[in-house]
């Protein structure tokens, strides 16, 4: 039996704020004062958001009404699908903003790259959870959960979308670490980024984070042959990304990776998105400068306000307690899922809702990571509140999932 108060109303309550305030940051960075001088696609995309959030509600409730094992069921079947989708995008895919990572259905552009990290998701959860005895620590079983992964990772490589690339690498460490892969396994697994970025800072910095980290496996796992390997994929890291800085990538992606660290060096050129985008979200202020009254959005000083660079709306028009609301917001959300998957009893239930979570919170981090220049500016959307009817169905979709096996979660209980 089934009671209406066990559902979790506080996360439909921030769906509903994000997609507000999502709402209202479109409006004012595609219809603001000087809207006239866009493109008429571009002020029409307040109007498509509107339709997409209420589809997106429509759908949320909609799944409420299904059997959480049916998505255990259909789980391989949908990855089957997104996959063939992903590869029919490689050779015929619509080209956008340098990407060819949309597919035109009809009248409608979907991104089947944004569909697959919810397949993803539910392909590698029933596989981890689909026997007793299966485990992250299982070579075997882990390589299977990276072949899960490595598939849509590669053919968006392909279709030139790195940062949806970015966002399956960052999510696979989570989702084997949940399944049981030791401390110093998961932080191996993550070393190779975390040196890298401090290696675009300063080779030294690389140097030291090889050390650092070495240490912090060693004395976690204490395996000497790990901790070995550790320090000497360190250091082929930190080769690896001087060599390609200087000479392998090409002058403007340098300076695209670099400009992070110090973009005054090329203020009109690579540089340009990174100091807008932090003057942005400094001028505003605590209270902001008010609702369409940013100077910085209104005249267009950001490319894609309404995509990548919401935040720096938010930021300028309602200043660090409009943006201090959003990361409060988001802050609760990935805190309730966890939670929420802690309680659980069933495996499949508990990786789903830690893997929607971690997906969370890496978007957020690499948004906002970009917005304020803690990383390089990587084309990655704000859930929820950024522009795009196939990132927010998708977002709208893992977390109806997860109410749904939450509310079901006395008759989702038994593991068979």
């Amino acid at each position: 039996m089934v009671n209406a108060r066990d559902f979790n109303w506080t996360i439909v309550a921030i769906w509903a704020a994000l997609s507000g305030i999502g709402l209202v940051a479109i409006y004012s960075a595609t219809l603001g004062p000087v809207s006239e001088f866009l493109p008429a696609y571009i002020q029409e995309n307040f109007f498509k958001q509107v339709i997409w959030v209420g589809i997106a509600l429509l759908i949320m409730v909609s799944v409420q009404f299904v059997s959480p094992r049916n998505f255990q069921v259909i789980s391989y079947l949908f990855y089957g699908i997104c996959i063939l989708l992903m590869t029919l995008t490689v050779f015929i895919g619509v080209e956008v903003s340098g990407s060819q990572s949309w597919l035109r259905i009809g009248p409608v552009n979907m991104q089947p790259g944004e569909i697959a990290k919810l397949a993803t998701i539910l392909a590698a959860a029933h596989y981890l959870t689909s026997r007793r005895n299966l485990s992250a620590e299982n070579i075997t079983t882990a390589l299977v959960v990276v072949m899960l992964f490595a598939i849509p990772v590669i053919l968006l490589i392909l279709q030139s979308e790195t940062g949806s690339a970015l966002v399956y690498l960052g999510l696979l460490p989570i989702v084997l670490f949940w399944s049981g892969l030791p401390y110093g396994i998961s932080l191996f697994m993550i070393a190779p980024a975390i040196i890298a970025y401090f290696t675009i800072i300063d080779w030294y910095w690389g140097i030291v984070a090889a050390i650092l980290i070495t240490a912090a496996i060693f004395f976690i796992q204490r395996r000497t042959w790990l901790s070995f390997t550790s320090f000497v994929v360190g250091l082929l890291v930190v080769i690896g990304t001087e060599v390609s800085l200087n000479q392998v990538l090409q002058p403007h992606q340098r300076a695209r990776i670099e400009s992070f660290v110090n973009p005054t060096v090329d203020p009109q050129g690579s540089g340009w998105n990174i100091i807008q985008a932090k003057t942005a979200i400094g001028s505003g202020g605590l209270y902001g400068k008010g609702f369409m009254e940013g100077t910085q959005t209104q005249l267009r000083f950001l490319p894609e306000q309404w995509t990548d660079f919401i935040f720096c709306v938010i930021g300028e028009e309602f200043g660090f307690l409009g943006a201090g609301t959003v990361l409060l917001l988001f802050l609760i959300l990935i805190l309730k899922l966890i939670s929420m998957a802690s309680a659980h009893k069933h495996p499949f239930a508990q990786m789903v809702m830690v893997s929607t979570a971690g997906l969370f919170f890496i978007h957020l981090l690499i948004n906002i990571g970009s917005t304020t220049a803690l990383i390089p500016i990587i084309g990655i959307t704000l859930p929820f509140i950024s522009y795009g009817g196939t990132a927010l169905i998708t977002n709208t979709l893992l977390l109806a999932i997860c109410l749904n096996m939450d509310f079901y979660k006395r008759s989702f209980s038994i593991y068979r």
